[in-house]
């Protein structure tokens, strides 16, 4: 059967839900028009069509779906390879917002036939009496090669055109191979598509059964409700228990171990790549740390506590950064003004998500108090540990974070922050106290929580520009703010402009096929040596994946040795399998086309920020004294390897200085400088927002920037 008329509308939610583009993102609006734009042209490049055909399937070993299965019904669908040439031709041209777009149109249609499908298999296998076992794919339920047999059987290149390749892919690319496993009399039909068993874990269109598992951490015993096609790492984080996910999910860090002991198969499994479909119990186990950057450019840690406190009158603070990912905290003696221990923590609300808008979302559904206690908790053990190991009395503490942060350890409503126009409650200088804060008398402390600009530029960066002292100088700097918001900031002492960008988490080691957070054996540092790469690793630990350091060097050693062309595309060599960096036993590490498309769309977007700025700010490069990079990003990256691959700019590379966790020196000053509070006050009045959603400027200059270009200056 061949069919060639579907009554299929693009969805646009679909398509700018693939592209990972919400209506919170700077450039939403110019997405949405270029979709607008080119949405009458796609349907002109779509070609859809699809045959179906029963057939022999006895050659293949079936035996785990059930005894005596030979024939099959086989599926082809496809929508025609001009929409693929059209997506080619805009990348091409370098026009990589429609070039995403293009490729996201193919993908929800072809989405869409294969549901209008649905009926039509139905009615085919009741004219047979058939009924439906299960649904196969290829490569996971059964061999690539069932492809080609799928493509004789249903004589597809006769039929609608489509050829296959050596490699039993499908060509046009945007098709789809289903094969239907039937049995005469049954009256069963599994022909959905079984997320639980698709490797595509990212998919942006994987649909949700309801089972208990039981959770034991230690003396602990927790029921939490699952749903099929989640992972045991989303039903946990759903559930509020903490797991260590440094990887994003992706299954490179190991560090989501999970015991399980009834329900599957007894074993050790990453709960990050395991899909129960029924009731089970799971062990958790402790987890370890992230690397946790607290120097700054001024900092003096080094100190020893003992031979310090003897000196000392033991009058302390602390300092304290609240981040997405991880909290530092650091005792301050004030006569003296030396930093006598420090900190770091995991930030435990990640098992609420590990970005700031998915714990915007976790907060107005209802877990504001659960995500309060969280990072109070996280505090108060902090407070304890410091306290236990030095003798000393604290005074005051002095908070940074950025505006969401800030707002869940308040218990604010984040209702108003994740929707246009995105107004914060509160954004001003809090003055409170322990108990007041944290609800118990256990200690008797002031709390001073450092005021923000906006909703994406907080106190953290108020905290970073009072580090950089930019609020006192004549001369005009910026401050940068690497991470998966990129903040920006340029001024002196007589006007400041602030604006965020969604660089996306690449940074950070996100989207990244084999990313993962800075903990040891994340690879920080790569070159390319005799056609292959040496890497370092945090610590020296054996390699398990990439951090957001690793990635930068990596995609600058392709560049400088030709692996990718100016519009990022890799050699045909690696287009398919990525570049091996390194094998660690029967592990491969590998970085992949996909991972350099991430990088592009994270340096267009904070690069085309920063240009952006200076537009606004009337001035260039030469006119800058000094660019201040600040976060544990910043204070680890090759500064020329950024510039190399168009990050940062070459114009400045000699006034560029890595000052690492601002923030947190930040909230020390405001402890200890005596005009701090009002400097701070001063920077956060007087800062004006640049909001490039509404800027054409950023629109152009993040067209311009996704290219590289090899030894030249932009």
């Amino acid at each position: 059967m061949k069919i060639t008329d579907f009554d299929i509308k693009i969805d646009k939610e679909n398509v700018l839900g693939l592209i990972d583009c919400k209506p919170d993102s700077p450039v939403y609006e110019i997405v949405l028009g270029d979709f607008e734009e080119m949405l009458p042209f796609a349907y002109e490049k779509l070609a859809p069509s699809a045959v179906l055909e029963f057939g022999d399937i006895s050659t293949y070993d079936l035996t785990e779906y059930g005894d005596g299965i030979k024939e099959a019904l086989f599926c082809i669908e496809s929508v025609g390879g001009e929409i693929s040439a059209w997506a080619s031709a805009f990348f091409n041209e370098g026009n990589y917002v429609k070039g995403m777009l293009a490729d996201a149109i193919a993908d929800d249609y072809l989405f869409q036939i294969d549901n209008q499908l649905q009926d039509v298999i139905l009615e085919l296998c009741k004219e047979k009496n058939f009924g439906v076992l299960r649904r196969l794919e290829a490569p996971q339920d059964i061999p690539m090669k069932a492809q080609r047999t799928a493509w004789e059987v249903t004589r597809a290149e006769m039929e609608i055109g489509l050829r296959i390749k050596e490699s039993y892919m499908l060509d046009p690319v945007k098709s789809n191979c289903q094969i239907y496993l039937v049995k005469e009399g049954c009256d069963f039909w599994n022909m959905e598509h079984d997320c639980s068993k698709c490797p595509r874990t990212d998919c942006k269109m994987r649909k949700r059964k309801s089972f208990k598992v039981t959770v034991k951490k230690n003396d602990d015993i927790r029921l939490v409700e699952g749903k099929e096609g989640e992972t045991l790492m989303e039903i946990l984080q759903h559930a509020g228990i903490y797991l260590n996910a440094v990887c994003g999910g992706r299954g490179t860090c190991g560090k989501c171990k999970v015991r399980i002991t009834e329900g599957l198969e007894p074993g050790i499994y990453l709960a990050c790549k395991t899909m129960p479909n029924q009731a089970c119990t799971v062990f958790l186990t402790d987890e370890d740390g992230f690397v946790v950057v607290t120097e700054s450019e001024s900092s003096d840690e080094e100190k020893s506590v003992e031979i310090f406190l003897e000196s000392g009158t033991g009058r302390c603070g602390i300092g304290v950064d609240i981040g997405t990912t991880t909290i530092a905290m650091q005792l301050i003696e004030f006569d003296s003004e030396k930093i006598v221990d420090t900190y770091t923590a995991i930030n435990r609300q990640r098992a609420y998500g590990a970005d700031v808008i998915s714990r915007i979302q976790a907060s107005n559904e209802g877990k504001k108090e659960q995500l309060k206690q969280s990072i109070l908790d996280d505090l108060e053990t902090g407070v304890r540990e410091l306290l236990a190991r030095n003798r000393v009395t604290v005074e005051e503490m002095g908070i940074s974070g950025n505006t969401t942060m800030i707002h869940l350890l308040m218990g604010y409503s984040c209702e108003t922050l994740g929707v246009y126009p995105f107004i914060p409650v509160n954004i001003k200088a809090i003055e409170t106290d322990y108990s007041e804060l944290f609800g118990n008398n256990r200690y008797t402390f002031h709390i001073r929580i450092l005021p923000g600009i906006s909703t994406y530029v907080g106190g953290d960066i108020v905290a970073g520009l009072l580090t950089c002292g930019i609020d006192k100088k004549a001369k005009v700097s910026m401050l940068i703010d690497l991470g998966t918001n990129g903040e920006m900031v340029i001024g002196n002492k007589d006007r400041i402009l602030v604006t965020s960008t969604a660089a996306g988490p690449a940074f950070e080691g996100g989207n990244i096929m084999c990313g993962m957070g800075s903990i040891p054996g994340a690879i920080s540092h790569a070159v390319y040596k005799d056609h292959r790469f040496e890497v370092e690793t945090i610590e020296n630990k054996a390699a398990m994946g990439i951090c957001g350091t690793g990635v930068i060097d990596i995609t600058y050693e392709f560049l400088e040795h030709d692996l990718i062309d100016e519009t990022g595309l890799l050699a045909e060599d690696f287009f398919e399998d990525g570049i091996l960096l390194v094998k660690t036993g029967e592990k491969e590490i590998r970085f992949y086309q996909k991972d350099i498309r991430e990088i592009q769309l994270a340096k267009s977007a904070v690069r085309a920020g920063i240009e952006t700025l200076l537009v606004n700010y009337g001035v260039s490069y030469d006119d800058l004294d000094a660019i201040y990079i600040a976060g544990g990003f910043g204070y680890k990256i090759d500064i020329d390897k950024a510039i190399g691959i168009g990050l940062l700019p070459e114009e400045c590379r000699g006034k560029m200085r890595a000052i690492g966790n601002s923030s947190l020196k930040g909230s020390i000053l405001y402890l200890t400088e005596e005009d701090a509070k009002e400097r701070m006050e001063k920077i956060a009045g007087m800062a004006e927002e640049v909001q490039l959603a509404s800027s054409r400027e950023f629109n152009d200059f993040y067209m311009q920037y996704m290219y590289f270009r090899k030894g030249r200056i932009f």
